[in-house]
């Protein structure tokens, strides 16, 4: 049971109705701390010596990361919170490896080196082999970006992102074009395994710099030397309170919706101050967002189909999803002061059954989830498509999406898996907490002459704010 416990720095004290209703959430309803993400400043490890910087790096979060995992499991047993991962987010790597990385190969070594890092402190994942390019490539950024497919390949715990817009900008598509020949390569690279390696591989717009979860996070430039974030989640525990409400007014919906993301928050707030309290380490932020599991009842699809859709991708699934990703925000932020990261609704479709059960049905198109991305936390998130799609089309997806978040000033993303060897109708299998996969159809058309286009689309007009 969770203990009731004073709380430092500027937390509230938990009280006893809210210790018996977090029991019951935990117990019940799949309520869980996703991720403890500890990010790590490498900013001090650069060295224009390849070999001294990979040994820099290395020890630099072995040190730092070195209880991360025993932590998480004693915060676990004294609170009995379920906390799913513990991970960890360094700095973007092609900042960190521009002095002594003169080839992608020279960055695959910093990638081996965050893998055994990743091996040596216990964690789940770790993050921040990335690039930041939504204005322009430098050399070092885009031998990093070359080096993805092998690095993803070659590792088993590494995470990578790619920038390539922001409402500030604009769309580098130089880089966009880029990717998409890189999201190929990728899965060409992990063929083997229904093209795994794109699953850890994600491409941004207006990239937060303080995001917990992977495969999207990355430490930013602007961060402490190392910081606590965490992230937390419980779509179950949303649908079984909508349950209660059935046929009720709007006001009544999104009342009960803040209420529970407030008590969702207010676990992750728990964990956040124990953890950096035993680590002795700064809390950096809480990220509520409702991202779906694998698991019966863990559903984003199923919170809309209480809401009142038949199934995700229904008419009305836009505007249902619109209302369940600001409710969660509003709640998320009157039980913290710190929330950040992407807080709201995730909408992946192999992590999700009820999304998965959608584009099985045929509600749920490729052109429907884009829709939906305008409104929720991300984007097109872990879709599998046909393996024969080639890389032009793949980068008009990416485009298209990073077009969303320049223009809505929110952050986009894109995890498309484009499956080798597999076509519409059969499915990728991942396993764990990215499940399985319906492959989904692609618009046929061509796009390649947009694609080719050189240089960049400039930002938005109302991105003019001085």
């Amino acid at each position: 049971m969770i203990e009731r416990k004073s709380c430092d720095g500027g937390f509230p004290m938990i009280n006893i109705r809210e210790v018996a209703e977090t029991n019951k959430m935990i117990e019940q309803e799949n309520l869980d701390v996703r991720t403890i993400t500890l990010g790590i400043s490498l900013l001090d490890c650069i060295d224009s010596d390849l070999e001294k910087l990979n040994e820099k790096i290395y020890d630099k979060i072995t040190a730092t990361a070195r209880d991360l995992v025993a932590v998480g499991q004693k915060i676990e047993n004294s609170y009995c919170i379920p906390i799913v991962n513990k991970r960890i987010s360094v700095t973007p790597i092609a900042l960190i490896g521009a002095a002594a990385c003169k080839s992608p190969d020279d960055f695959v070594s910093i990638a081996h080196t965050l893998d055994r890092a990743a091996k040596k402190t216990g964690v789940n994942f770790i993050g921040g082999y990335s690039a930041l390019v939504s204005k322009g490539m430098t050399t070092a950024d885009e031998n990093l970006i070359r080096s993805i497919p092998k690095a993803l390949a070659e590792t088993d715990f590494v995470c990578s992102s790619v920038n390539v817009g922001s409402t500030k900008t604009g769309i580098d598509m130089d880089a966009v074009r880029l990717m998409g020949e890189i999201v190929k390569q990728t899965a060409e690279f992990t063929k083997d395994k229904d093209s795994i390696g794109c699953a850890k591989l994600v491409i941004f717009c207006n990239a937060p710099d303080d995001n917990p979860f992977m495969a999207g996070a990355f430490h930013g430039v602007t961060e402490a030397d190392a910081v606590i974030h965490v992230g937390v989640s419980g779509p179950g525990v949303v649908k079984t309170a909508l349950e209660q409400v059935r046929g009720e007014s709007f006001e009544i919906l999104c009342e009960t919706i803040k209420k529970t993301a407030f008590k969702i928050t207010r676990v992750g707030q728990l964990v956040a101050q124990e953890a950096s309290k035993r680590l002795g380490i700064p809390f950096g932020i809480i990220d509520l967002s409702l991202a779906p599991t694998p698991a019966v009842g863990d559903s984003v699809a199923d919170i809309l189909h209480e809401i009142g859709v038949e199934y995700a991708g229904a008419p009305g699934t836009t505007a249902a999803l619109a209302l369940l990703n600001d409710q969660v925000k509003k709640g998320g932020i009157m039980a913290s002061s710190y929330v950040g990261g992407l807080s709201g609704a995730f909408i992946p479709v192999s992590e999700d059954q009820g999304m998965i059960d959608a584009v099985e049905a045929k509600a749920l198109t490729l052109e429907k989830l884009e829709a939906m991305t305008c409104v929720c936390s991300v984007g097109l998130d872990m879709i599998a498509i046909p393996g024969d799609t080639n890389a032009f089309t793949i980068a008009g997806i990416i485009a298209d999406e990073m077009a969303i978040g320049m223009i809505n000033q929110k952050t986009t993303a894109v995890r498309l898996i484009p499956v080798i060897g597999k076509g519409v109708g059969e499915k990728a299998e991942f396993g764990g907490l990215l499940g399985y996969a319906p492959i989904m159809p692609v618009n046929p058309y061509d796009c390649s002459a947009f694609i080719r286009r050189a240089g960049r689309i400039p930002a938005p007009v109302h991105s003019f704010k001085n």
